[in-house]
């Protein structure tokens, strides 16, 4: 059965794709909603089907207009025992029961884990009530989306496929994503050096392919008018965009800060949720920057959108964290550059794939706070530094990082479309 399933590598224009996720909506993950309604629009019939319940109150207007229905699969099993014991008793009568079974047994004897446990009975569940239209699983992450399709898929004999990101690819162990690899009828990631790592862990390299999200140009407006000059009236306003974890760098980003100048005239916004929230202003306090520094919390598109028109300079001190975990390409550095405004970054993953230093912005060693604070203080005194980077990002990010080659890249893969197949990898070769 497996070996049936893997031969199957395009989707019948009629069939229905179950697409896996960890939460939705999440605000922090537009780069997935803007993918859905895209698919969506080309004429692929979508079902969501989530694993946790949704933590933002907002959401971005991309998620209204998604017409895929969602269904939430048990969070917690305990919490639906009816609903797991009625979705294992019927994915057990099923012919793909016995390798789903063993696959889970093998995975549960190198990591026993209660979420582990959580993965199988979420799979039985989505196993269960899958539509017979169903014929394709399509998870975003690589671990636990891609554990829970994947079980799903060996229950019902479809095939899966998966979108890799960041996280997932740097924190699993090898042996989980060398079998993911192997099993999935394809997979996508959306950095080179994402792609090049995955690669080198299967026998099909072929399997694994880059893919860009790139930007959707018609949600942004044109960037404002900007000028080399600053006149002083007001401080230079820093903007950050990203959830409060510690990848994002936001330690380094305020020890970079506590290290400038008194008397040079900034104010930072800072727009995103996370679990270090509250450990961050408490910092920014014993530093004494408080009252230079607004944080906003998460916020819906259109008022990211604002903060990036009404910025001078955006930074991202991103960095590895002690996990292991660290960015991709971030989604808000594309979303700066479509504004025009000048970025300072790290050389981290595959950030120079974006940005290329002193040419379309500044990139400076992670966890450099040193090295952070001297080219925030050249790019806060020199408006026309900003101005140059902040036009050459935007020209770089409109020519290379549009959403529709990504979504064509897609469409292939999936035989939905009438595309070509692209060229691979041409921005990042660029």
């Amino acid at each position: 059965m497996a070996a049936e399933m893997h031969r199957q590598t395009s989707l019948d224009r009629q069939a229905e794709i179950a697409v896996v996720l960890k939460g939705y909506p999440r605000l922090s993950e537009t780069f997935i909603a803007q993918e859905l309604l895209a698919l969506e629009r080309a004429g692929l019939k979508l079902r969501l089907w989530s694993l946790r319940h949704p933590t933002d109150t907002a959401v971005h207007p991309v998620h209204r207009e998604i017409a895929a229905p969602v269904t939430y699969l048990p969070e917690y099993l305990r919490r639906e025992p009816w609903r797991v014991l009625r979705g294992w008793w019927q994915a057990r009568r099923r012919p793909g029961y016995r390798a789903a079974r063993q696959a889970f047994l093998r995975d549960l004897g190198r990591d026993l884990t209660p979420n582990r446990l959580r993965r199988f009975g979420q799979a039985c569940v989505l196993a269960a009530e899958l539509p017979e239209s169903t014929g394709w699983l399509y998870a975003h992450f690589l671990h636990t989306p891609g554990s829970v399709a994947r079980y799903a898929a060996l229950l019902r004999g479809l095939p899966w496929s998966v979108s890799a990101h960041a996280r997932d690819i740097w924190t699993i162990p090898e042996w989980e994503k060398t079998e993911k690899l192997a099993e999935a009828a394809w997979t996508v990631t959306c950095t080179a050096v994402g792609a090049a790592h995955l690669a080198s862990l299967t026998e099909e390299p072929d399997k694994v392919e880059l893919l860009y999200h790139g930007l959707d140009f018609a949600r942004f407006a044109d960037p404002p008018v900007r000028s080399d000059t600053h006149d002083g009236t007001a401080p230079v306003g820093l903007l950050s965009v990203g959830r409060a974890v510690e990848k994002k760098g936001y330690e380094d980003l305020l020890a970079a800060l506590a290290l400038l100048p008194p008397d040079l005239d900034w104010h930072l916004t800072h727009i995103g949720g996370g679990a270090l929230s509250k450990q961050l202003r408490a910092r920014a306090a014993e530093l004494g920057l408080s009252a230079r520094i607004s944080w906003l919390g998460a916020q819906p598109q259109e008022r990211v959108l604002e903060a990036y028109r009404a910025a001078d300079l955006f930074i991202l001190a991103s960095r590895i964290a002690e996990d292991g975990d660290r960015d991709g390409l971030p989604n808000v550095l594309m979303e700066a550059q479509s504004q025009a405004l000048c970025c300072l970054s790290t050389s981290i993953s595959a950030i120079p794939e974006l940005i290329r230093d002193g040419e379309t912005g500044l990139l400076v060693p992670p966890q450099d706070p040193g090295a952070l604070a001297d080219a925030l203080d050249r790019l806060i005194r020199d408006p026309a530094l900003r101005l140059r980077l902040g036009e050459a990002g935007y020209r770089r990010v409109r020519s290379d990082f549009a959403m529709a080659g990504g979504i064509s890249q897609l469409l292939f893969r999936f035989g939905g479309g009438k595309t070509c197949r692209p060229d691979r990898g041409t921005a990042a070769a660029q």
